[in-house]
C-alpha cells in the first residue's frame, strides 16, 4: 500500500508530532508498505493518507477526500483537536467527518467526540523503545538512589515539553519555590521556547530560582538521559492528546507526577496516585515535598507506572496498526 503521513512538524523538528510520524513510518514500512512523510498532501497518488491533527491538516484532508474519494483517510487526534478546536472550529469537525477512521492516543479521548463519530475511533498507544539510548542507566534506579541519598538531597525533576502556554511549563518551578530549603528541588526544563516571551520568562525563572535550569531543545537521546538522572518527571500540561513523555518515563522506570486531565489519565489510569489539579501550584508543591521526604510514596508511583508499561510495548503498537489497516481495506 502507498501511504502518505502528513504532520505540521518538519524534518528538523523535535516536537512530539515528529517523533510520532517517524515511528509510524518505521512501523508501516516494517509491515510492507511504501511510506512517505510530508507537511501537507502534495497531490501524489496514495492508497492511504494519515493526517496528524484535524484542524491544522484540514486543507490537505479536504483536498485528498475530494480528489481521491476511494482512498483511505485516517486522522490522528491531537490534544488541541480534542479539547479545544472541535468545539470552536467547523474545519476540525469536518476533518473528522471526512475520515474513514480516527486514531486516539489514549482511551479517554472518545468521550470528547460527538456520539456520531465515536464508532470511527481506534486507540493506538504510542510505543517506546528507548532503553538503549540512556547511556546504560537502568530503569528503576531512581527510587533506590533516593533511599541511598536520604531526605537531605535535592529532589531532581525533569519537565519535558516545548515552552508554550498549553504545556504550563513553569508550574513545577513555581511549586518548587514554595518549598523550604536551599534548594530542596532541582528542576531541569527541556524544550525550546516557542515565543520570545517564553524565552524571557525561562531566563527570568533561572534568575529567580537557583534550582531551575533551562536546557533548551535537546536531541531525544540527551533528553532521555536527563530523565534517567532525575527522580521524577512532571507533566503539568493543560491539555494533551497523549504525551510521548509519559510513555518514555514509564518505560525508563522514572515515576511521574501529572496534571489530572483526560490526556494524562487516559495513559496512567484513573487510580494513579500522582495527580494534581491543573494550575494548582500549591497542590503540586505538596506532592513534590512528599516525594522528597517519603520514599514509600515514590515507590507507589513507580509501582503504578510499572503496571502501565505494557501499553507502550512496540509490538503492541505494531499489532494495532496491522489490525487497523486490515479492517480498513
Amino acid at each position: 500500500m502507498r501511504i502518505t503521513i502528513i504532520s505540521p512538524a518538519g524534518p528538523r523538528s523535535r516536537a512530539g508530532n515528529r517523533t510520532t510520524t517517524v515511528r509510524w513510518t518505521r512501523i508501516l514500512r516494517s509491515l510492507g508498505h511504501r511510506v512517505s512523510l510530508a507537511q501537507e498532501w502534495n497531490g501524489k497518488p496514495a492508497d492511504l493518507l494519515v493526517a496528524l491533527h484535524a484542524l491544522r491538516m484540514h486543507s490537505s484532508i479536504a483536498r485528498f477526500r475530494a480528489e481521491r474519494p476511494d482512498s483511505l483517510l485516517i486522522v490522528a487526534l491531537g490534544g488541541t483537536d480534542l479539547y479545544r478546536d472541535l468545539g470552536r472550529r467547523r474545519e476540525a469537525r469536518q476533518s473528522l467527518e471526512l475520515a474513514d477512521r480516527l486514531i486516539a492516543l489514549q482511551g479517554l479521548a472518545v468521550r470528547s467526540l460527538p456520539s456520531g463519530l465515536r464508532h470511527k475511533v481506534r486507540v493506538i498507544h504510542q510505543s517506546v523503545d528507548c532503553v538503549r539510548s540512556t547511556h546504560g542507566k537502568r530503569p528503576g534506579r531512581n527510587v533506590a538512589r533516593r533511599g541511598v541519598e536520604g531526605n537531605g538531597a535535592p529532589l531532581k525533576i525533569a519537565v519535558i515539553a516545548h515552552l508554550r502556554p498549553l504545556k504550563d511549563p513553569f508550574r513545577p518551578s513555581m511549586a518548587a519555590r514554595l518549598l523550604p530549603g536551599a534548594p530542596p528541588v532541582r528542576v531541569f526544563q527541556v524544550g525550546a521556547a516557542m515565543t520570545l516571551a517564553m524565552a524571557r520568562r525561562a531566563k527570568a525563572e533561572q534568575q529567580r530560582n537557583p534550582g531551575y535550569t533551562w536546557l533548551g531543545s535537546l536531541p531525544r537521546g540527551r533528553t532521555l538521559a536527563v530523565m534517567c538522572r532525575c527522580d521524577l518527571v512532571v507533566v503539568p500540561s493543560l491539555m494533551e492528546g497523549g504525551a510521548n513523555v509519559i510513555g518514555e518515563a514509564v518505560v525508563l522506570g522514572v515515576p511521574v507526577l501529572a496534571s489530572k486531565i483526560d490526556g494524562n489519565v487516559g495513559l496512567l489510569g484513573a487510580r494513579y496516585p500522582g495527580y494534581f489539579t491543573p494550575k494548582d501550584t500549591l497542590g503540586l508543591a505538596r506532592l513534590l515535598e512528599r516525594a522528597r521526604t517519603d520514599k514509600s510514596f515514590l515507590c507507589r508511583l513507580q509501582t503504578a507506572c510499572a503496571a502501565r508499561k505494557k501499553l507502550f510495548a512496540p509490538a503492541r503498537e505494531r499489532a494495532a496498526w496491522r489490525a487497523l489497516l486490515a479492517e480498513s481495506r
